[in-house]
């Protein structure tokens, strides 16, 4: 193998071309350089031919090596020609003065570079170190590129002879340290912007997923640097980064090179970053890999050199391009259709272009002249269509260096003509060191009316063409401009792109898709497993009344208190307002409840008003009965307080009038229980506590016990009163208005004072439940305070598991059993005596009952 490259690099360095059909002698026969005479001469350094290494498949251990004409970079060698041309005919510009261009060849290796420009320095002869064969040495500035390999290569060698060199590749921060390179500058913008320009276009197609393939060189740590933090700021995940060496790619290529990354990666969009001979050196390697469902986001243009034969070419259509945005020169477009070699003689490499494309031959004995080509052929009318009519960006650099050259050229003739005003301009001599402060602080204007900057610190960040490369039908090879990037406009609006002109890989008829996980819609939030990245998550239900209305949120958005959330959990509904209220089944059955009950409290008030002299009414003290009566109707009137829409007098009246009225009723069952107790006291022998029932003391329990609550309700009022309230969380659609309690110290201060009175009185009616009497009601005031303490010790945990207005109802009904017990427990068996039993309602009917029983 290293025989082979050995013997191919000898045949290389005396002939600049090298083609796999020779089918002429003239064909080979070159010059080391195109040369035109001038009065100043522009050299150039150019990689002229594309050298690719390959292994067929029924044989990996045998390599082939392709040299193929590299039209693209032949084209910045007439970009060069034109902007001379167009120089030495501008008056304004160092008139008298020609210009000449002298260029030369390179390949992308070390050995062949240098011993191209040693060949420039010295002599095409053999030479010796540091010693020109060359009489008089015209060139006073170098132009190179594309590549950085070329740049840096020539430029360690030109730093020995303070040539100005002018590299018209990306800009590359390494090439500006200039304690390495101090004669070098650089022609192009900067790229600063386009991480930013690469990550506005992700967005814009909603890409979050994403595969990274960078050039070591080329400043790839720094733009892997600016890729990723730009992406985390969006929130853009990286599937894989792949680093490749230069050497790999730029120059003899390795086959052993697979980027199984590529292959593996979920990601469909990969981005590409070096400078162009990478990317056709990394490109190369995927010739026999179909990769159609990948978009290709690249920095630069490739060669356009792969052909079919070796690469599979579909797998670019629909890649999209980041390029320099630059005006066209007008001009050139005709200046290249008028390009001919009987033109340009010197030029072996279009006389070469002719023959391999237009069917020419040979003169006899003549190289010069070709013979029998394609009648009125032209450039652009190329069988293979190869030839790019617009301006390239580094045809661009060229033209914008060659101007440079000329503009400092030109003030450092002015200069010295106004140091010497004694001699003639044509008789100036200098030397190309000379040109080195005038071409430090150049600044100009170039015909397109673009401003060109070669102070570092003064550069531009770079704007940028976006183009979408079209290869279908196959051979197509169109780049076209669909968009474009400009980090000096507004916010928002630095991208603008033409979605319906991309055409996108091969079998997709749609924008394609690129994320780890599928968006979150609506109702949904997103949720990063342990250990995965950001753009990998899970979609989750938004919980209970939250709600998210966009995609891909990472937090529900909370309904406020007067909202709810929809069943599809993406935006928040009103919600009504509500009340026990007495159109609603419930309260409208509560309120019948309390109008019966209290009807029938008043009727039982009326029965014991007509029969208050009969013994079943006088007995335990029938003033008690009335106030026991009237508290009992009251007790189910005050239900109505909490039936309706609040407001402040019901809300205040609710718990006080609750509390007052069920103490006065409690109280007078007390007070009854007592008087039960000290009438049969008072009948057994030797008792002094007669006084007690004859001077009616039992029946001021009824005023103390009642004043005492009217004092804890004034406490309750004076402190914390009630107030109107609203319950959002209870009812999923509903607010509920409602009372509420103020302190819920002083309500349950009230309900326990109740409760204790309620407990007295069933234990002293229990106690007493078993003395004899006919008209003794203790057994019933002991059944009556049973049933009262069991719904009241049943409502608290129902009233506390309850939400929203049953709470309300709970409280209503527990109201109206509590009464209603008392009611029937202790007034329905008098009721029955005195309507259907009336016999026994009298003191005679009480002795004929006793006869009777003492018969039996």
């Amino acid at each position: 193998m290293m025989l082979l490259l050995i013997f191919i690099f000898l045949i290389l360095q005396y002939s600049s071309y090298v083609y796999s059909t020779d089918r002429s002698y003239c064909f080979g026969k070159t010059k080391p350089s195109v040369y035109k005479d001038g009065d100043v001469v522009v050299a150039a350094f150019l990689p002229l031919f594309t050298v690719l290494l390959d292994a067929p498949s029924y044989d990996p251990s045998y390599e082939i090596l392709y040299i193929q004409f590299n039209f693209k970079n032949y084209q910045i060698v007439l970009a060069m020609v034109y902007a001379i041309e167009e120089i030495n005919r501008n008056p304004h510009i160092l008139p008298n003065v020609s210009l000449g261009y002298d260029i030369y060849n390179v390949l992308f290796n070390e050995w062949w570079t240098l011993d191209r420009c040693i060949t420039w320095l010295s002599g095409p002869k053999k030479y010796v170190a540091n010693y020109t064969c060359k009489r008089e040495m015209k060139s006073v500035a170098v132009l190179t590129g594309v590549s950085r390999i070329i740049s840096a290569n020539i430029g360690t060698l030109l730093e020995l002879y303070k040539y100005p060199q002018l590299t018209i590749g990306s800009f590359d921060p390494n090439l500006n340290n200039h304690e390495q390179f101090p004669d070098l500058y650089q022609i192009a913008c900067k790229d600063k912007s386009l991480s930013h320009g690469i990550v506005s276009l992700l967005n814009y197609f909603h890409w979050n997923w994403v595969g990274l393939i960078i050039s070591e060189g080329h400043n790839g740590v720094q733009i892997i640097s600016d890729l990723t933090a730009e992406m985390d700021r969006n929130r853009i995940c990286v599937d894989f980064v792949e680093m490749i060496p230069v050497s790999e790619v730029s120059y003899l290529p390795n086959r052993q090179l697979n980027p199984t990354q590529v292959l593996k990666s979920s990601a469909n969009v990969i981005i590409t970053y070096g400078d162009s001979d990478f990317l056709r050196g990394f490109l190369f390697y995927l010739r026999q890999t179909v990769l159609t469902s990948k978009v290709w986001i690249m920095n630069s243009e490739w060669d356009g050199v792969i052909t079919a034969d070796h690469f599979i070419l579909h797998s670019l259509h629909g890649s999209l391009i980041f390029t320099h945005h630059h005006k066209e020169i007008s001009g050139f477009r005709n200046f290249i259709q008028t390009v001919h070699p009987s033109k340009y003689p010197e030029d072996f490499y279009l006389r070469t272009f002719w023959f391999s494309f237009f069917n020419c031959s040979f003169a006899d004995d003549d190289c010069n002249t070709l013979e029998n080509c394609v009648p009125n052929a032209s450039l652009p009318e190329s069988p293979t269509n190869r030839f790019d009519m617009v301006m390239t960006e580094f045809a661009y650099n060229i033209y914008n260096a060659v101007y440079a050259v000329a503009h400092s050229l030109h003030e450092m003739l002015l200069h010295q003509v106004e140091v010497r005003p004694t001699r003639k301009a044509e008789e100036l001599m200098f030397s190309a060191w000379q040109l080195h402060p005038f071409l430090k602080d150049m600044q100009f204007t170039n015909p397109a009316g673009e401003q060109v900057n070669l102070d570092v610190k003064m550069k531009l960040n770079a704007e940028y063409d976006i183009l979408n490369y079209w290869n279908f039908p196959e051979g197509l090879e169109l780049k076209v401009k669909v968009g474009q990037f400009s980090p000096y406009s507004s916010l928002g609006q630095q991208l603008s792109l033409s979605e319906d002109m991309i055409e996108w890989a091969i079998g997709i008829t749609e924008t394609p898709q690129s994320v780890c996980s599928k968006s979150c819609g609506p109702g949904f939030r997103k949720s990063i497993p342990e250990g995965k990245v950001a753009c990998c998550f899970d979609c989750i239900p938004c919980p209970e009344n939250e709600i998210s209305n966009e995609t891909d949120v990472d937090q529900c958005m909370q309904c406020l208190d007067h909202q709810y959330a929809n069943k599809a959990k993406d935006h928040c509904l009103q919600k009504s307002m509500t009340f026990l209220d007495y159109e609603d089944p419930m309260g409208i059955s509560l309120s019948c409840i309390a109008l019966c009950f209290s009807a029938l409290s008043s009727l039982v008030l009326g029965i014991f008003l007509k029969q208050k002299n009969t013994p079943i009414v006088k007995a335990n003290n029938r003033t008690l009965s009335y106030i026991l009566l009237i508290a009992l109707n009251f007790c189910f009137l005050c239900s109505f307080l909490f039936i309706g829409h609040p407001n402040t007098a019901t809300c205040i009246l609710q718990q006080t009038t609750f509390g007052v009225v069920f103490t006065v009723a409690v109280s007078t069952v007390l007070a009854k229980t007592i008087t039960v107790v000290l009438a049969f006291k008072v009948t057994a022998p030797g008792r002094r506590i007669r006084w007690l029932l004859v001077t009616r003391a039992p029946n001021f329990i009824v005023p103390i016990c009642t004043l005492i609550q009217i004092i804890l309700c004034g406490v309750w009022l004076g402190n914390s009163p009630p107030f109107i309230d609203t319950d959002t969380h209870s009812e999923h659609e509903q607010i509920i208005i409602m009372c509420n309690k103020g302190s819920v110290t002083a309500f349950y201060c009230v309900l326990g004072y109740l409760g204790a009175l309620a407990l007295g009185s069933f234990t002293v009616a229990f106690l007493a439940r078993n003395l004899p009497d006919t008209f003794n009601e203790a057994k019933f005031l002991t059944f009556s305070m049973l049933v009262f303490c069991s719904v009241w010790v049943t409502f608290l945990p129902v009233y506390h598991s309850t939400k929203g207005k049953l709470m309300v109802a709970v409280e209503v009904f527990s109201i109206l059993a509590s009464s209603a017990g008392l009611l029937v427990c202790i007034f329905a068996p008098k009721c029955y005596i005195i309507l259907l039993k009336p016999q026994r309602n009298s003191i005679q009917g009480y002795r004929n009952k006793i006869r009777y029983t003492c018969k039996t």
